[in-house]
């Protein structure tokens, strides 16, 4: 059965601030949980004027409080920045407080630009090429074994201990990713929304052809993170990705800023290059009704044979954010009854 789980990047909107978009992903996470969502994801990005979520393992923390049931994660740590000691105390820390809730996806993008990216970086001399080394000390100290004699960091625990851990996943874009995730035996999600699927099915052929059975995952594990928006019409739908689709294309441009709205958007004409790249947009957007994405999302799941789906939906109107998720759950897990009554 197709999982499906939810994954929010805190995004800033016109007309409203930066911090009320932190509080609408705790929201959004509690509506998840109640629709039946398997788990819930946030990213990590820095000094970004779009995407304002810059410490994903603080908003677990609100979220495991405010929850019960739902996976809480990271999509993801951005595990060049940091130690992977600190990384595993803190996501041990989460485990404590929502035991068998909790997941860790890495990655090794910068999540920013790469000025801002060494002034994250605690350790000048470390680099993006010491990847693979981060991922194994962090998977022996989130798992809470024994790094071999001659390590640094032998004999040093992770604490928290306890009788559980969080499972470990490998983010990624590029055969890159998955090469590594299969290596370590590890989960892999791959960020289908960041390539327009550029790249998918290669990656996740490697990932299942070299893939190295661990103790915790015996068998690949494969998700794939798409972005989708549902609404009670096809015409809504297109309406409200209007802001999505408008932010693209600025961004195409270099320019970055607060999700727009569809009356900002009717308020500025499209070129004639412009609309070029909107129709090659809209011929692969997973736009529609709950019904229509719901078609698109299994077949995208049947053709690259993925056990889940992540859903991401960027709406300038919080309401559009949640009816899309709440009409994808409809579909997925027959909530009718449920729905009517809301």
């Amino acid at each position: 059965m197709l999982r499906l789980s939810a994954l929010d990047q805190s995004v800033a909107v016109s007309g409203s601030t930066q911090d009320a978009s932190i509080r609408q992903t705790l929201a959004l996470a509690r509506h998840c949980e109640a629709l039946g969502y398997h788990r819930f994801w946030v990213s990590e990005h820095h000094s970004h004027p779009s995407i304002v979520g810059s410490a994903p393992e603080v908003l677990m923390a609100a979220i495991a409080a405010t929850t019960s049931r739902i996976r809480i994660g990271s999509a993801g740590v951005m595990l060049p920045h940091y130690a992977a000691l600190k990384v595993a105390e803190q996501f041990r820390v989460l485990e404590a407080l929502a035991p068998g809730r909790i997941d860790l996806g890495v990655g090794r993008a910068p999540g920013s630009d790469y000025r801002t990216a060494r002034l994250l970086n605690p350790n000048p001399g470390q680099s993006a090429d010491d990847f693979p080394v981060q991922v194994r000390d962090l998977q022996a100290w989130v798992s809470g074994l024994e790094l071999p004699e001659g390590h640094p960091g032998h004999g040093v625990t992770a604490n928290p201990m306890g009788p559980g851990s969080p499972d470990l996943w490998m983010l990624g874009s590029s055969s890159y990713g998955a090469q590594l995730a299969a290596h370590f035996g590890l989960p892999y999600a791959f960020a289908y929304f960041i390539t327009d699927g550029q790249g998918a099915e290669q990656a996740l052929d490697l990932y299942r052809r070299l893939y190295r059975p661990s103790p915790q995952h015996p068998t690949p594990q494969a998700a794939l993170c798409v972005w989708a928006l549902a609404a009670d019409t096809e015409l809504e739908a297109w309406q409200h990705f209007s802001g999505r689709e408008r932010w693209k294309l600025d961004r195409n441009k270099g320019l970055l800023g607060p999700l727009p709205s569809p009356a900002e958007v009717a308020a500025r004409p499209y070129s004639p290059a412009e609309q070029v790249e909107s129709d090659k947009l809209r011929r692969t957007a997973l736009v529609g009704s709950g019904r229509q994405v719901a078609d698109k999302l299994r077949a995208l799941a049947d053709t690259l044979e993925v056990e889940e789906i992540v859903v991401i939906t960027w709406a300038h109107d919080p309401a559009v954010q949640r009816r899309s998720y709440e009409l994808l759950a409809n579909e997925f897990f027959d909530l009718r009854p449920q729905l009517r009554k809301t």
